[in-house]
């Protein structure tokens, strides 16, 4: 068995909770600003921030190192948004921008958790390719 493989099936909780916590965080983005707590009525534009996170869903899904690196750092973009709209905001809004924060890092967390043992890893196979 090669070493990823053995990796990853020792590592699936991770995985599947960096998966569970994006769906999360896209339905939370398309709810918030469609239905409820939007900037103004009929501003719908501001759910198109659900749409990067929804090109990582696939990669997530299949359980890409790449992906799951790339969108690791796409997520600090929406951390930021919440704590901004979660100090900024009033009422449901500010709730819901403390909610973003509290997923978005779930799946930082998730992520990097899922990914560091690849990491070691590597650096353990390259230094022993150094030998």
């Amino acid at each position: 068995m090669n070493a990823p493989a053995a990796i990853s099936r020792r590592h699936p909780a991770y995985a599947r909770g960096a998966l569970a916590s994006l769906i999360a965080l896209i339905v939370l983005a398309l709810l918030w600003e469609l239905w409820l707590a939007p900037v103004r009525p009929g501003a719908w534009a501001l759910a198109l921030k659900a749409v990067p996170l929804a090109c990582a869903l696939p990669g997530v899904a299949r359980k890409s190192l790449y992906t799951m690196q790339w969108a690791a750092m796409l997520v600090l973009l929406y951390i930021a948004e919440g704590v901004v709209r979660g100090m900024t905001d009033a009422g449901l809004s500010a709730s819901l921008g403390w909610l973003e924060v509290l997923l978005a890092a779930a799946f930082f967390g998730f992520a990097l958790a899922y990914v560091a043992p690849f990491k070691r890893a590597a650096k353990l196979d390259a230094r022993a390719k150094e030998r």
